[in-house]
This record gives structure tokens, sequence and C-alpha cells, in this order.
């Protein structure tokens, strides 16, 4: 695909996600450059093919990616457009109604900015591939005054990343996120914990289901907490949720009634019928597609 809109592109943040958006651009005849506060960061990204080294003499690139955490931003954002790095901003956070708020109360420009946020397949572990964004949701976020020619550079980073754009509210976007990934990765992780109290001679008797369950913590525990504490009211509503329909369990199996089983199986069944639902939406995961705070 020949860029259109896109011809060069600043990457903030070189690590698993800015560095794959970087070489996927990069393979679509994009000139990327890359920085990072780390300077090894931006020379492992240089060191696959994911671009240059940005430097002050360099024009304004079509579009700037802020491909850093949630907590992190708005201010890469402020600082990126008071420098003058791009005509054009986007980022990669999985949680958007804070960021996109907090984004208006600092003055950012709005109509360079487009909130944005892809959704990689793969295990973040393996590094940056250029097709991890291959056929996956790349979700859009426009603000009511975002300008179409915005708007329009910003899908074209999608679809140059192999990606399916897909627009939602800020507030959609959270709801949607806290349902599908960041519940599930809390749950993960207590379920994880959970084993700590489990005499390790016992560990090797898991099968391949609580290796697929607990693989969705394996990434640095600040960087899930950052975007979890992002997206605090949706997350905690869905926990309290499952947490009643746990403590409901453990109710039934307190009392050892006759009834313990129908009732449980009654439950179960509820979960039998979301993992169908899940299925036929064509989310089809294997144990390496586990869902990490990369892709979050």
């Amino acid at each position: 695909m020949t860029p259109a809109f896109l011809r060069t592109a600043v990457v903030i943040g070189c690590g698993v996600t800015g560095t794959s958006i970087a070489l996927a651009l990069t393979g679509a005849g994009v000139e990327v450059a890359l920085v990072d506060q780390d300077a090894d960061a931006v020379a492992r990204a240089r060191r696959t093919g994911a671009g240059t080294a940005w430097t002050p003499d360099r024009p304004p690139a079509d579009l700037v990616v802020v491909a850093t955490p949630p907590s992190t931003v708005v201010d890469v954002l402020h600082d990126a457009q008071a420098r003058g790095l791009g005509h054009v901003c986007t980022d990669t956070a999985g949680t958007k109604d804070i960021v996109a708020a907090e984004a208006e109360l600092r003055g950012c420009d709005l109509k360079g900015y487009v909130p944005g946020h892809p959704l990689p397949a793969g295990d973040p572990a393996a590094g940056p591939s250029a097709s991890r964004f291959a056929g996956r949701p790349w979700i859009l976020c426009p603000y009511d005054t975002t300008p179409r020619w915005a708007l329009a550079t910003v899908a074209e980073l999608a679809a140059l990343c192999g990606a399916v754009r897909r627009d939602m509210t800020p507030q959609e976007h959270d709801l949607a996120m806290a349902a599908v990934s960041h519940v599930p990765y809390v749950v993960a992780a207590v379920v994880a914990g959970g084993l700590l109290d489990v005499d390790p001679a016992l560990l090797p008797l898991a099968g391949d289901e609580l290796a697929g369950v607990v693989r969705a913590v394996a990434a640095l525990p600040g960087a899930g907490s950052d975007l979890l504490a992002h997206n605090a009211g949706p997350v905690a509503d869905r926990l309290d949720k499952a947490a009643g329909a746990l403590a409901a369990a453990a109710r039934m199996l307190h009392r050892g009634e006759d009834t313990v089983p129908v009732e449980l199986a009654l439950l179960l069944e509820l979960g039998e019928r979301g993992r169908a639902a899940l299925e036929a939406a064509g989310e089809h995961r294997t144990a390496e597609d586990a869902r990490g705070p990369d892709r979050m």
C-alpha cells in the first residue's frame, strides 16, 4: 500500500508496541524517526530496522505516535505539540476516557490529536513484529471537532499496519476493554498469585488451561496497574459483578446441600454461553495470544 497522507512519522516510545508500529510503517515506505528517554531502546529499535533516531533538525512529521503508558500520554503529547514534532498526533494507550479528557483540560491541540488504541495479536514477550496488527482492530476515538484530514492520517496509520479501523467513543472503548481485557487480566493475576500457596512440587500437575490463563500476567506489574488505574470505574464495576458470582459459588459449596450440583451447573452454563459467544464473534485465541498490558 502506497502512503497517501502519511509519508513521515515520529514514534515516541520504543517498547514492543511502538517499535512494532515503526516496523510496519517503514515496511510500507514511511520515513520513521524514533524517540525514547532510553537511548538503548532507540538503539534496539534501530537495529530491527524500525527507523532512525530523531534529531532536532527534522521538519514536522505528518504523524506523531505516542506509544507510552497511559499516565504519561498527555505530558508527552503536550510536549510533542509544543515542539512542533508533527502535524497530527495519536496514541496507543489502552484507556481512552481519562486520556482524552486530560488532553482537553491540558490545552492540547485537539484538532491535531486523534486518540487511538491498536489491539495487536501475539505474545509481547516475543518482541516487536510488523505483523502483530494484521487483521486486528485499531480503535479510534475522535473528538466531535476532529477534522477529516487529521482522522484520515490516523486511519491511514491503521491501514498501513494492516489493522481494521473501528471508531468508538472513549467511554464505549473503556467499558469494552474492562470487559474483554482488563478484568480478565486482574482475574488472571489473582489466579496466578494463588499458586504461591501451592507446594512447588505440585505445580507440574497443571495443564495447558492454567498456563493459558496466567500467561496474561507475564509483564511488568507497574504497566498493568497504571492502565487499570486509568480505567478504574468500569473495571471496578466488572470486578464487583465477578466477585459476586464467585461469592455465590462459594456459598453454594459451603452449604453442601443436595441442590449444589444443579445450582453450580447453572452458573457454569453461563460460562459456557459466554465462551460460545466469544467464539461466535470470531475471537479464536490460542495460549500465545493471551492479552497482557502491552495490548490492553
